[in-house]
């Protein structure tokens, strides 16, 4: 069994990854997506994205969704893979537009994540040896000093819910967003070279490198 992963360098995405190919589905594609609904602080990175792709050794695809979900769906559904993997949890008008793409893409969604314990995903995916580092912020959810916190134990996790309580533990309400710097799907691990803090209408966020640390 084949799949081809949602990818945008974030943890849930990776660990939703990781979780499928534990489970015996081969996963040699990640698909990064060109929004039409704003400015993504993931695709300004995409250079780090490739990085990040080189290190697992799988291919990384893109589709411009300005041609829209049913070009996308018929560009899924030639990949030849069996499931379209993504790192939902608690948003379910996501998960639908998701079931709802693999359904015409003659694929089948999986999510491995959905309904779990943000907290405890949290937790688990630290002592799977994830690590990641914040490269966005909600300008209304969190203030930029927020940008480049890493995580790479439960002691940095408890930190910060401590200094921002109310903030989901994954950011899976939009608070925050990710870049992996470690994690079992590639050897050794990464630091984040801020090149530039910058603002938008939505977000706080960096434009980074990823080096070797």
């Amino acid at each position: 069994m084949k799949g081809v992963a949602f990818f945008s360098g974030g943890k849930d995405g990776l660990y939703a990854l990781y979780l499928a190919e534990k489970n015996g589905i081969e996963v040699p594609y990640l698909l990064a997506l060109k929004t039409t609904i704003g400015l993504s602080p993931h695709w300004e990175n995409l250079n780090s994205l490739k990085t990040l792709a080189k290190a697992m050794g799988k291919e990384l695809l893109t589709f411009d969704m300005s041609h829209g979900s049913d070009a996308l769906a018929e560009f899924i559904g030639s990949l030849g893979v069996d499931y379209l993997i993504a790192g939902d949890i608690l948003l379910g008008d996501h998960k639908k537009w998701v079931e709802g793409l693999a359904e015409k893409a003659g694929v089948k969604a999986l999510e491995p994540l959905w309904g779990r314990d943000t907290l405890e995903l949290a937790r688990e995916m630290l002592k799977e040896g994830f690590e990641w580092a914040i490269i966005a912020v909600d300008k209304e959810k969190l203030p930029r000093k927020a940008l480049a916190y890493t995580f790479r134990s439960p002691e940095d996790l408890e930190g910060f819910l401590k200094t921002y309580p109310g903030v989901d533990p994954v950011g899976e309400f939009g608070e925050f967003h990710t870049v992996v710097l470690a994690s079992p799907l590639f050897e050794g691990r990464f630091k984040l070279e801020v090149k530039s803090f910058e603002e938008s209408e939505r977000y706080y966020w960096v434009r980074f490198g990823l080096v070797r640390a």
